[in-house]
């Protein structure tokens, strides 16, 4: 029966994995075995120098999924890949994820496509500066990170008065 397995890789060495994976099951003959071997992974936009970047960033750092029908040269194939450190699970039985679980790592419940989230590189108590807006130019501290909203809160300056003013994040830059 096929069952979803995750396998524990070195940090970073994640598509090399993968991609020695995919060629040990061809060369040992072993594809009846597998159906897909996934390194889980999520859209991101980043926000550098000013600009909006959408970057793919690893979900599980240092795991790889594989789907395929647990046997014992299956797990010799797996076991034995440059690169794996071994199953995930208690004891030396791997354990396979639930179908829930597959579904929230690879997105499947959402049509196959992931959501794409803002990656937040502020935090509190940073300054910044306001790029844009009626408050351009303005030095502030960051008192609140909305990340959903992609807003931040800053204290400015006005008039001698502290003041609260909600910018977006592609709104500002960060001061050295």
């Amino acid at each position: 029966m096929f069952r979803w397995y995750v396998i524990n890789t070195y940090s970073g060495h994640e598509n090399k994995v993968k991609a020695n994976l995919e060629h040990r099951i061809e060369s040992m003959g072993q594809r009846t075995r597998f159906r897909r071997v996934v390194v889980p992974t999520e859209q991101v936009i980043e926000t550098k120098d000013g600009q909006k970047v959408q970057a793919e960033k690893r979900i599980l750092p240092g795991y790889v999924l594989v789907n395929m029908d647990l046997n014992d040269d299956a797990w010799t194939v797996v076991k034995n890949t440059p690169g794996v450190t071994g199953f995930v699970g208690a004891g030396s039985k791997p354990v396979p994820l639930s179908q829930p679980e597959v579904d929230r790592i690879l997105h499947t419940g959402t049509g196959g496509i992931a959501p794409t989230r803002a990656q937040v590189e502020f935090s509190l108590g940073e300054s910044v500066k306001i790029t844009s807006g009626p408050l351009a130019d303005f030095d502030g501290e960051i008192t609140d990170v909305n990340a959903d909203a992609q807003k931040l809160q800053v204290m400015v300056n006005i008039f001698e008065r502290q003041v609260p003013v909600e910018v977006g994040f592609d709104n500002v830059k960060k001061l050295d």
